[in-house]
């Protein structure tokens, strides 16, 4: 069992300590200097320290957290207060291959949102820039109306938390479901391992599994998997009630499933959110989520507004029931799968 251990950074995944590598299957190896201070969150996320916290509500802020490291404050207009996550014009290139070329959009407060578009256009980029993985090369991310500069740091992670789903799961091989679903907690707070465990069954029965804790990833199915992952990006130490989570970034969360495991799991990224109840019918604690898809079921049955990134840029933005009805060339021929068109492998 690992041990407890206290600290003031709370993270909804672990990639990594000092004494833990980058999880099997996690696209984005952490250096080691990045982890001798401390824990280094795979997502999370940062307003600043002295906001007033309205629950899963819209905030206002003290300017006192102006000060807080890699924030600032931003003019947010009345019809914005609900707004927790804003890009302005991003743009990010690897080397010479420019992935992102001008990306501008909003997440508010409750809202189911998807961004889809063809392989290649950047839409896993966005979510890492959310996440604060990566620094976008010029533009602007604003957590509930605070820029923030350059990545998320462990002095930056109070008050809202974005958590990342990774597309592979990233399970820890030789750590229990148990375990790898309570890590969080055995890290970063001072709950007994009792209390922990008994979090742990509970929040795995949310995502509808029972009596799997003692088993090791190797001993579940893809979509075992990916659901164990969902327990991980949403348990929380419920005696802070500031660290709650409040939004989830899903990276192709049915890739690899067949189309009832795939049902399984866009039933349960709709069942965690606030809206709706869980699959042991309590309330689900995630204020707003993004997933990132290909699958024409997951737009249907987990989101309710999309965003279409071509060409790294957010060529339509439309709710569910447009996609299929826009006129937009470049929309359609996704919507149809055609061959014919103007996207072109």
């Amino acid at each position: 069992m690992i041990s407890a251990a206290a600290s003031s950074a709370s993270a909804i995944l672990p990639i990594a300590s000092s004494r833990n590598p980058t999880p099997p299957g996690c696209p984005w190896p952490i250096k080691q200097g990045a982890v001798a201070r401390g824990k280094v969150a795979c997502a999370c996320v940062a307003p600043p320290v002295n906001f007033r916290n309205d629950g899963f509500s819209s905030s206002r802020y003290d300017d006192r957290s102006s000060a807080a490291e890699g924030l600032g404050v931003a003019p947010m207009p009345e019809d914005d207060l609900d707004v927790l996550i804003e890009c302005r014009d991003v743009y990010k290139s690897f080397g010479e291959k420019h992935i992102l070329k001008g990306v501008s959009f909003k997440i508010r407060h409750g809202e189911a949102v998807g961004i889809i578009g063809p392989s290649g256009t950047g839409k896993s980029t966005i979510l890492k820039i959310i996440a604060g993985l990566l620094a976008p090369d010029k533009g602007e991310v604003y957590i509930r109306g605070r820029k923030r500069a350059g990545l998320v740091g462990d002095n930056d992670m109070s008050g809202l938390r974005i958590g990342l789903v990774f597309q592979s799961a990233a399970l820890f091989d030789s750590l229990t479901v148990r375990e790898n679903v309570g890590f969080l907690l055995y890290e970063n707070s001072n709950m007994p391992e009792a209390k922990i465990s008994k979090l742990v069954t509970e929040t795995l029965a949310a995502v509808g599994l029972k009596g799997v804790e003692d088993r090791l990833p190797s001993e579940l199915s893809g979509g075992m998997k990916k659901r164990v992952a969902l327990a991980r990006s949403i348990i929380c130490d419920d005696t802070n009630d500031s660290i709650e989570p409040e939004v989830l970034l899903y990276d192709e969360p049915t890739a690899g499933l067949d189309p009832i495991a795939s049902t399984v799991v866009e039933d349960l990224i709709r069942s965690v959110h606030l809206k709706i109840n869980d699959a042991v019918g309590k309330p689900g604690k995630i204020a707003s989520y993004v997933v990132v898809t290909h699958q024409h079921s997951t737009i249907r049955r987990a989101v309710d507004r999309l965003l279409f990134l071509y060409d790294g840029k957010v060529v339509w933005e439309g709710m569910t029931h447009e996609f299929t009805m826009s006129e937009n060339p470049i929309v359609r021929q996704f919507a149809s799968g055609s061959l014919d068109g103007p996207i072109q492998y």
